[in-house]
């Protein structure tokens, strides 16, 4: 699932620098060896966005309309561990059988290295890849790699062959490159009558996913877009709830009806706020449903509207359009909190509303 089918993973990056004008030709000087050249510490490298062994990285190949589209592969060889660890007790058996003593951990460490030489050169490679798509103004590079340590390989790679950084597009990144808005300055607020401001958790990101659940209850659910239209939006469940201090740190609600439940507003009154929830986007007939983390604003399993069949390229240019509507609502959004977090006046009044709305809403067992 990447791109070009399926749903997508992804977090978004602001390049740090102009890209430089042959870039495509310095991917390709560091194109993936071939699988032949793989040996016990695995090989890695740039291989295009259409599949991991597509080691010919050409402007053809490496660009779809303007978009560069490129895959960091990784290939390895590796034992399933249920396979090692029977092999493994198949010597110690044996050893225990010809010398009747007790196998220390010294001889059951040489056993595990004598039986990883013997069975790892015949295991079929394990490929894995992190892609990232950059547009053509060079603005946004979007890419699968959602964890921390994957963000962070691929930064160092991109630099490597580039020698442009990439900055993930957090909250505070965002806000401040956006509206000129520095978390630092920004001071803690609870949405709980009881819980003090001092005592909450100062988190920009899940200060605003609550905010959109408010605002979806209260103001109504949607927004224009300029140039993208009006769009409904919803918090939908699974819910994370979380909070610093005594007591329980965090609160799942993934079954029945979350958003209306007993539990999701006592967490509130509690003091907690959404660090997670899956948001929908409708335009008309077209809907994007993705879960979002609200700490990294990472994006998962986002989900396209539906795209009439189409060969690599056209499906691929469709639903980079379609991704970049997301962005764009996502961004509109995200922007009119940021204005309202940052006004003193405004905040301080949805501060004060937020508190009535979670204590008065309905709450269903």
């Amino acid at each position: 699932m990447g791109f070009d089918n399926g749903s997508l993973s992804f977090r978004m990056y602001y390049p740090t620098d102009k890209i430089p004008g042959d870039v495509v030709s310095r991917f390709a000087a560091e194109a993936a060896p071939a699988l032949d050249m793989l040996g016990p510490g695995g090989i890695s490298g740039w291989v295009t966005g259409v599949h991991l062994l597509d080691r010919e990285i050409t402007p053809q190949k490496a660009r779809i309309g303007g978009y560069l589209w490129l895959t960091l592969m990784k290939a390895e060889r590796r034992i399933p561990p249920a396979l090692l660890r029977a092999e493994c007790m198949l010597a110690e058996l044996a050893l225990q059988h010809e010398d009747g003593g007790k196998i220390d951990r010294r001889v059951r460490s040489e056993i595990k290295r004598e039986v990883t030489d013997r069975l790892l050169p015949a295991m079929p490679p394990q490929l894995s890849g992190i892609s990232f798509v950059l547009d053509a103004a060079g603005e946004w590079l979007y890419a699968t790699a959602i964890s921390e340590k994957s963000s962070a390989t691929l930064a160092e790679n991109f630099r490597k062959v580039t020698g442009v950084g990439i900055l993930e597009a957090t909250p505070a990144t965002m806000a401040l490159k956006r509206k000129h808005k520095n978390v630092r300055d920004m001071d803690p607020s609870s949405f709980s009558p009881e819980v003090p401001d001092a005592e909450a958790e100062p988190s920009l990101g899940q200060d605003f996913l609550t905010w959109l659940w408010f605002v979806m209850e209260t103001r109504g659910a949607t927004i224009n877009v300029p140039g993208r239209g009006e769009f409904g939006f919803m918090i939908e469940g699974p819910l994370l709830f979380v909070a610093e201090g005594s007591g329980a740190h965090q609160a799942v609600l993934n079954k029945g009806s979350p958003l209306v439940s007993v539990e999701a507003k006592t967490a509130l009154i509690a003091g907690k706020k959404l660090c997670g929830a899956r948001l929908l986007m409708a335009r008309e007939n077209d809907k994007w449903s993705v879960y979002l983390d609200a700490e990294t604003f990472g994006f998962r399993s986002l989900k396209f509207p539906k795209i009439p069949p189409a060969r690599l390229e056209g499906r691929f240019l469709e639903r980079m359009s379609l991704l970049e509507t997301f962005r764009d609502v996502f961004l509109a959004l995200f922007d009119a909190f940021v204005e309202e977090r940052f006004s003193a006046e405004l905040w301080h009044d949805t501060c004060r509303d937020m508190k009535k709305w979670a204590v008065g809403r309905q709450a269903k067992r």
